[in-house]
């Protein structure tokens, strides 16, 4: 049985299911407009999460093959993942910002022994034990999950509202979980007059009882030293001036007071900034960082695959830290350790 959920004003959720994973499903989101329903993601490409997502625009009163667009939020495959297919069954557009089109295409361009070789040297960098690089290290022939996703044929230019015909749906930019993350705001007064400014479709930036991944974006050809938590953090503050009515994130469900949870967010990152701040009272790799930091679990049963993840948040919590001037590399050490300033 499809589950939908009716918002009001042309808007509806469908929810569809992410294959073994906590989160459970992605909320995909279907908004009318005079040229027909436009996606707001699509979810991972799965049979099960198909069946879900037709048979969810079913009860809706449409189809895929009625679809007139698609608009990404970001491309990781929750989001992205079905786009290719709901494209090739109705002719729909594709929208997504530039900077995550470029990992899109990217991602295509990449062979599978040439992503592992990266990673493999990454974790390396980061202190890694040896025993857990060497399975990168074996060639492979199969190829990644993910790695050939639906190249978008439309860009979405932050600030500008998108081509929606009848609807002011409005991109912000909002980098930090990916670098081309956008959330959507809906300029339009809420269907239950709720005090604010319309609603705001947030992705994954902005969820009620989730803080999202922040990790390194990884380019394997730019050296840029960037600072994802940094963009995050800025990019939250933004939304959270913005004053929309009520969020409809992209997990678990729709809330108001979007500054109340914003504030939440900025107090959390900063407590697990000092508390990284502690440990670095003696020097530590990005490794043995992310081995002594809290997480939903303890170190020793996180997944192999889950603690790469792991590692790039660490990452992204020491880039800040030294950007804010509060923690510094070692001298000459190799794996590069770091110690508070």
């Amino acid at each position: 049985m499809a589950q939908v959920y009716d918002h009001g004003g042309g808007v509806r959720s469908l929810r569809v299911p992410i294959p073994d994973n906590p989160l459970g499903h992605t909320l995909v989101y279907v908004v009318d407009t005079d040229r027909g329903p436009v996606l707001i993601d699509t979810g991972w490409d799965d049979p099960a999460s198909w069946d879900a997502l037709a048979e969810g625009l079913s009860a809706c009163g449409t189809s895929v093959g009625e679809l007139h667009g698609v608009v990404i939020t970001h491309h990781h495959p929750d989001h992205h993942g079905l786009s290719g297919r709901v494209r090739e069954a109705s002719g729909a557009w594709i929208a997504m910002h530039a900077a995550d089109t470029a990992i899109v295409r990217r991602a295509r361009e990449t062979r599978p022994e040439s992503w592992f070789s990266y990673m493999a040297a990454k974790l390396v960098a980061a202190g890694a034990p040896e025993e857990h690089v060497a399975p990168l290290r074996t060639p492979r022939t199969r190829s990644l999950p993910g790695l050939s996703p639906a190249l978008p044929d439309r860009e979405i230019v932050p600030g500008e509202l998108l081509g929606l015909p009848g609807r002011r749906l409005r991109a912000v930019w909002t980098p930090g979980h990916t670098p081309g993350h956008v959330c959507l705001h809906l300029e339009e007064e809420h269907p239950a007059r709720l005090p604010g400014r319309g609603r705001l479709f947030s992705g994954d930036h902005l969820l009620p009882g989730i803080t999202p991944h922040i990790g390194l974006y990884e380019d394997p050809d730019d050296a840029t030293v960037t600072d994802p938590l940094g963009d995050y953090l800025d990019s939250v503050e933004r939304v959270g001036r913005l004053g929309a009515a009520e969020v409809l994130p992209a997990h678990q469900h729709a809330f108001t007071d979007a500054a109340a949870r914003v504030r939440e967010l900025l107090a959390h990152h900063e407590k697990r900034l000092m508390a990284l701040l502690a440990l670095l009272g003696n020097p530590l790799t990005p490794w043995q960082l992310a081995e002594r930091m809290e997480w939903n679990r303890p170190w020793d049963d996180i997944p192999y695959g889950s603690r790469h993840i792991a590692v790039s948040e660490a990452e992204a919590h020491l880039r800040r830290l030294v950007k804010q001037g509060r923690a510094a590399a070692v001298p000459g050490s190799d794996p590069v350790a770091y110690v508070a300033a």
